[in-house]
């Protein structure tokens, strides 16, 4: 479980098959900021761009820390396969502050980014999210991206899906990778987890009963 709130700023700086085929998935090896990796251990769960992962090998000296990714979700994430900079968050600690909100680190879907660009003394993002994930999104609503929590401040919903658009403080910008995003920019999309139980919760009663046996 995560909060949305970047903990560092890392940076993938190798990728290796695991295997030949396309149903083989590849090892990543992160660069970590200094201290970053002083408290985490084989099997702790941190966030790469909000995709929850496992570590596999921690090399704290080096400032080094490696994970396997399957096939499934290098096909259900964006940004995982390429060397560059990327948003990291260890696992929420039940005696942390809750500073953004609940995240699952499980990617819903992936969005594009139509516009961003300067807005005073902000930047202005705006990202297509698929059709699917529209009915989730809603005006001051939570949505992550790239693993960062952040606020809707407007939905236009379209034929080819939702465009969201998002105030970034300059805060957010210095303390993440999200400056690095442009127009076309892939990214991973997590909603938020209430409005997730509250669709099932709606549509639970509409479905056929299934017979046991």
């Amino acid at each position: 479980m995560f909060t949305g709130i970047i903990t560092g700023v890392g940076r993938i700086a190798a990728v290796h098959d695991l295997g030949r085929s396309s149903q083989h998935g590849k090892r990543l090896t992160i660069e970590a900021p200094a201290g970053y990796l002083d408290d985490v251990g084989l099997g702790d769960s941190i966030a790469l761009n909000g995709a929850c992962m496992t570590v596999t090998t921690v090399d704290s000296g080096q400032r080094q820390f490696s994970i396997d990714i399957s096939a499934e979700s290098l096909d259900k994430t964006a940004g995982l396969t390429d060397s560059g900079p990327v948003n990291l968050e260890k696992a929420l600690r039940a005696h942390d502050r809750l500073g953004g909100h609940i995240v699952s680190g499980h990617v819903d879907g992936i969005g594009t980014v139509t516009h961003f660009a300067p807005l005073g003394e902000s930047w202005e993002l705006r990202i297509r999210a698929p059709r699917s994930l529209g009915k989730f999104l809603a005006y001051k609503g939570s949505i992550t991206v790239n693993g960062v929590s952040l606020t809707v401040n407007s939905i236009a919903d379209q034929a080819d899906g939702c465009e969201t658009s998002i105030n970034l403080i300059p805060h957010t910008i210095r303390s993440t990778a999200l400056g690095s995003l442009a127009a076309g920019s892939r990214v991973n999309l997590e909603i938020d987890l209430i409005a997730r139980y509250v669709e099932r919760m709606l549509t639970a009663d509409a479905q056929p009963a299934q017979a046991t046996t």
